[in-house]
């Protein structure tokens, strides 16, 4: 966390059924004029105006002007990175070496980092808790696990990036769920009947998820003793077709799957497991969708045409200081990032619905 009590979010538009439970249908909201639409219909009402951030955290740090605005990544409240690597608009280069800062108060401070390669034709960086990996193209992988004060060198990916990616995956090279073993990914003994394969999730208990999508239609299979055995779960089908379909796995062991639209910014198809798969009908909801994010409760946080919603048993609208552009990531303490232009993070600090948004700015001087 912050350091800091939570203070609840100034202005936040809580309904007690979103916090309670997972019915988010009955939010009232005021009725729209009588000449807004025709006789026998009714018009959606317009989205809540998004309410201001409860803080502003702006930074400079020592980065020459021609810097473009840096890339931001936290990976939770207080630990996050941001990584210079443009000038000018242009590609990295010799003329323009990366430079990277690391914070641990929330973005408060910045302290200047020594970079492993800092020329490079491409720079990228990925964080998880605990782990910053730095890939300079053509030059390999640099690992640090102690805040970067040192790194290590690999010409793959390493591999305490893909044991960040959690305990099940689908390798990429055989197409099959693996599990990672604390030193590779070992393909499962027994491989769910998922036409379409391309995602797999699972809780910190027993429950796998397996789905995927063929001539969209979606797949799953679901399995209640990590991996052992695997039941193929019909999954009705969806109102049009859908392309990728991702799995969300809840700590709390809700289980959802997201078909994507296969022009990626439709509103997707969205499935609870409850004994089966069930689809979740949410009338109202924007025309476009841009990131999904479950928040615990049996919810969904999106981001879409109207900015920030969430999903339970329907859908309704956000005051969150989000806009459309802006993705939606849950960090390793539950925070939610919304990431949109580059120098820019806003961090939601609480709980489901109940979030105290903070922005993070970060430029050179």
């Amino acid at each position: 966390m912050i350091g800091r009590p939570i203070r609840p979010l100034v202005g936040l538009l809580l309904v007690p059924a979103l916090v309670a439970c997972s019915v988010v249908g009955d939010v009232r909201r005021d009725p729209p004029a009588r000449t807004s639409a025709p006789p026998g219909s009714v018009a959606p009402a317009p989205p809540p105006s998004a309410q201001p951030p409860a803080e502003v955290r702006p930074v400079r740090v020592a980065v020459p002007a021609r810097y473009d605005p840096p890339y931001l990544e936290f990976v939770d409240a207080d630990h996050g990175w941001a990584l210079f690597a443009t000038c000018d608009g242009g590609p990295p280069g010799r003329n323009c070496p990366a430079l990277l800062f690391g914070t641990v108060d929330g973005g408060w401070s910045w302290r200047s980092l020594r970079h492993p390669r800092p020329v490079a034709e491409g720079q990228q960086l990925y964080a998880a808790r605990g782990l910053l990996v730095l890939w300079a193209e053509p030059h390999g992988w640099y690992t640090s696990t102690d805040g970067g004060a040192r790194f290590s060198r690999s010409a793959g990916v390493p591999a305490a990036w893909t044991a960040a990616q959690g305990r099940f995956q689908v390798d990429e090279a055989t197409g099959k769920v693996a599990e990672w073993d604390g030193r590779r990914l070992r393909p499962l003994a027994a491989q769910p009947s998922v036409p379409g394969l391309n995602t797999v999730d699972g809780s910190d208990g027993l429950l796998v998820v397996a789905a995927g999508a063929v001539d969209g239609k979606p797949y799953a299979a679901v399995s209640f003793d990590r991996g052992r055995r695997w039941l193929s779960t019909p999954v009705p089908a969806p109102d049009g077709e859908v392309g990728p379909v991702r799995a969300l796995v809840e700590p709390d062991g809700t289980a959802w799957l997201v078909g994507e639209r296969p022009d990626r910014t439709g509103w997707p198809g969205l499935w609870r497991l409850r004994g089966g798969w069930e689809p979740v009908g949410v009338d109202g909801h924007p025309t476009e969708l841009r990131s999904v994010a479950p928040i615990g409760g049996g919810l969904l946080a999106v981001t879409g045409s109207r900015g920030a919603g969430v999903v339970g048993d329907g859908y309704a609208d956000l005051p969150w200081p989000i806009g459309p552009e802006h993705h939606l990531r849950v960090l390793a303490d539950s925070t939610l990032a919304a990431t949109g232009g580059p120098g820019e993070v806003l961090l939601g600090v609480g709980y489901q619905t109940d979030r105290r948004w903070i922005r993070v700015l970060v430029s050179g001087e």
